[in-house]
């Protein structure tokens, strides 16, 4: 006994354009809603990061104050990791920071340090946020140790 086996027709054997349209418009509509959230997250994250690293190099600038003495004001946070001009020979115990690249933000801006402060007693260390610019919110806001 045969069966009859039934052939099939090229009209089945794929999707149709508009089944490929339809995927396309609904993977479109979902990464709408998804995208946002996930580059929010990204900016949450380098913000924490920015946070976590003005805390550590204000750390390392009181290691340098105990060291150095208290840098003049406008001085920048290169002292850290280079011996500023004019030091006495055997005061800087630096580097302080293991390449300079540990003295950007995570937006790839140059943390701040600000003397007078105007947030802490002695000194302050500053990123300015996404946008490079003092003010700002979210994650254009400006970071500062010890700044809540």
């Amino acid at each position: 006994m045969k069966t009859a086996r039934k052939r099939v027709g090229a009209a089945t054997r794929g999707f149709t354009i508009i089944e490929i349209i339809v995927v396309v418009v609904i993977i479109g509509i979902l990464a709408g809603f998804v995208a946002p959230r996930v580059f929010n997250r990204v900016g949450q994250s380098r913000t924490a990061v920015a946070k976590s690293n003005v805390a550590t190099l204000a750390s390392l600038m009181n290691q340098y104050i105990v060291d150095c003495g208290m840098p003049e004001s406008g001085a920048s946070l290169m002292v850290l990791w280079e011996k500023p001009a004019g030091l006495a020979d055997g005061k800087w115990k630096g580097p302080y920071v293991q390449n300079a690249d540990d003295l950007k933000d995570p937006w790839g801006n140059d943390y701040v340090l600000v003397i007078p402060p105007q947030h802490n007693a002695d000194f302050d260390i500053v990123s300015y946020g996404s946008d490079g610019q003092p003010g700002g919110e979210d994650e254009a806001g400006d970071v500062v140790h010890g700044k809540k």
